[in-house]
C-alpha cells in the first residue's frame, strides 16, 4: 500500500499588525489568490485527501479552507491540530506517525521551517526554503504511518504557485 503525504506551507500572510498575535495573521491578497490556485492545481491533478490537517493559525486555516473549497472537500472536515503551529521537526514527525492507518492520502498545512525540514528529512531531497503555498508530495511504500522516519519517503514533487501556468 502506498501512502501519500502532502506537506504544504501556508499561503502568504499579511505582516503582523501592532498588538496582533502571530497566530492571528491573515492571508494577504497574494496568499488568497495562491491558495485558490493551488486548490485548482490539485483539482486538475485529481488529488483527493482522506484528511486535511492544519495548524490553528488563521493563515494556515484559511489556506486549507481555500484549497478544500476548490477540491470539493468538506471544510467542516478540516482538522485543526495545535501541535502543527510552531512545531519542531520532531513534533511534526510525531503528528505524521500518529495518523490513522486508514488514511492513505493526507494534506498537512503548516509553517516553515518545519514543513521544509520534515520534507527534507523524510526524503533526503534538497528542497531549500519552501515558498509560501509550496507543497511537497511524498510517497511511502509498504509503511505504516508510525514507521515513517528519516529517508523512508520518496519526493514525488515540489510545487509552488509561481510555476503554475494559470
Amino acid at each position: 500500500m502506498i501512502k501519500n503525504l502532502y506537506l504544504l506551507r501556508h499561503a502568504r500572510a499579511s505582516e503582523k499588525a501592532s498588538g496582533q498575535q502571530d497566530i492571528e495573521r491573515t492571508l494577504n491578497s497574494t496568499g488568497l489568490q495562491n491558495a485558490t490556485r493551488m486548490g485548482i492545481n490539485f483539482t486538475q491533478k485529481n488529488y483527493q485527501f482522506d484528511i486535511i490537517l492544519t495548524s490553528p493559525a488563521i493563515r494556515a486555516l484559511a489556506t486549507a479552507s481555500l484549497i478544500a473549497e476548490q477540491i470539493k472537500y468538506d471544510t467542516g472536515r478540516i482538522h485543526q491540530n495545535d501541535e502543527i503551529y510552531e512545531a519542531s521537526i520532531r513534533t511534526l514527525l510525531r503528528v505524521v506517525n500518529q495518523l490513522k492507518e486508514e488514511w492513505n492520502s493526507v494534506l498537512i498545512v503548516g509553517h516553515n521551517p518545519s514543513v521544509t525540514y520534515l520534507s527534507e528529512y523524510l526524503t533526503k531531497a534538497e528542497i531549500g526554503d519552501m515558498t509560501t503555498c509550496g507543497v511537497t508530495h511524498i510517497q511511502f511504500e509498504n509503511l505504516k504511518w508510525e514507521e515513517v522516519s528519516e529517508a523512508t519517503g520518496s519526493l514525488v514533487s515540489y510545487e509552488y504557485p509561481d510555476q503554475l501556468n494559470f
